[in-house]
């Protein structure tokens, strides 16, 4: 006898819930099973998923095979899983919001910027040769006391 992890539906008419169920592979999908050992219900919001994980365990070292779908629900279950309880609620978790950082994180990267202007700035000093005075951006713009070219003194 091949036996099998699996899930039967329970649920009536466009309201699936799911049993996860220990079957002998021979039985129909909503027919006999030998144990239920866990629920599915994906239209709940976040789905709940509760799983023993102590029968899943006696069950497969017994050789049952899970499902493909009966592998996913584990482990999204074991992602949710808190360390206290046996069974579980999984809660996807929505993108975060707003900053990607915290506040509290985000002031020290200010501080950093701040630090690398500064070390920029007096590399920009040392750049231009003493003596040489910079040359104004735009024409017409001559510091007082010398003359450019457009100007009629």
């Amino acid at each position: 006898m091949s036996v099998r992890v699996r899930l039967t539906r329970v649920g009536s008419k466009k309201n699936p819930i799911w049993r996860v169920v220990v079957a002998d592979q021979r039985s129909p999908r909503d027919g006999r099973f030998i144990e239920t050992i866990g629920h599915y219900n994906p239209q709940t919001e976040p789905s709940t998923i509760r799983i023993d994980e102590e029968r899943l365990q006696h069950w497969l070292a017994r050789g049952a095979q899970p499902t493909g779908t009966v592998k996913q629900l584990v482990r999204a279950q074991a992602k949710g899983l808190t360390p206290s309880a046996t069974t579980a609620t999984v809660a996807p978790q929505p993108p975060a919001r707003g900053p990607a950082q915290p506040e509290a994180a985000a002031e020290p990267a200010d501080a950093e910027l701040a630090e690398a202007s500064e070390a920029k700035a007096p590399a920009a000093e040392a750049e231009a040769p003493e003596g040489e005075a910079e040359a104004p951006a735009v024409e017409g713009d001559a510091p007082e006391g010398e003359a450019g070219p457009d100007s009629t003194e």
